[in-house]
């Protein structure tokens, strides 16, 4: 089995990417892959609404000159998928977004391929603005019909500059539960 996790945050090693990790520790002790794809500072394109994924059915999104057609592929390998943001304005990453925006559009154009996988979201926060971003992660799990997989709180780590969240014990602890929650799930599924 493999989980991957992309991560949205322009920081490599940073918070986010802390959390991620945590979540995967849980996993790799119960033998299950795992890859993180970090889009760092690198632009993708928003959906640009042309229709062309629902036209051609074939995986990929006509905008080539980034590379989301890698990822969507990753993510339709993927038995589970991670998606991690920092909060910037009370929101994802402006990456993440054009993530949710086109992956979802493929998703649907081809006949919901991500259906039926277990998704699971991970916010690193200052302070406000964490449940809404949570929320936009979440929402694009419930419009591809996948499985929203929850821990014993959101799924938020408290942390401005990078390291801050290795000392937020709850948030570590969330991390830890919803890797757990993750492994059972795939076991279950996948028996």
């Amino acid at each position: 089995m493999k989980v991957i996790a992309i991560n949205g945050s322009p920081r490599k090693n940073g918070n986010t990417d802390f959390l991620i990790q945590t979540v995967f520790e849980t996993l790799q002790n119960n033998d299950i892959e795992t890859e993180t794809i970090h889009l760092g500072t690198k632009p993708i394109s928003g959906c640009m609404g042309c229709g062309k994924c629902f036209e051609n059915q074939n995986l990929k999104c006509i905008i080539t000159n980034d590379y989301l057609n890698d990822i969507f592929k990753k993510m339709t390998e993927a038995d589970a998928i991670i998606l991690g943001s920092p909060v910037y304005f009370s929101d994802v990453t402006a990456n993440m977004k054009a993530i949710i925006e086109r992956t979802g559009m493929l998703t649907r154009a081809n006949f919901n391929i991500l259906a039926k996988k277990p998704g699971a979201s991970v916010v690193a926060v200052r302070r406000a603005g964490a449940i809404h971003s949570f929320d936009t992660l979440n929402h694009f799990f419930l419009i591809s019909q996948m499985f929203i997989v929850g821990s014993s709180y959101w799924s938020i780590g408290i942390g401005r500059q990078i390291g801050d969240c290795e000392n937020d014990i709850e948030g570590i602890n969330t991390m830890i539960n919803l890797g757990e929650n993750l492994v059972w799930l795939l076991k279950k599924i996948n028996n």
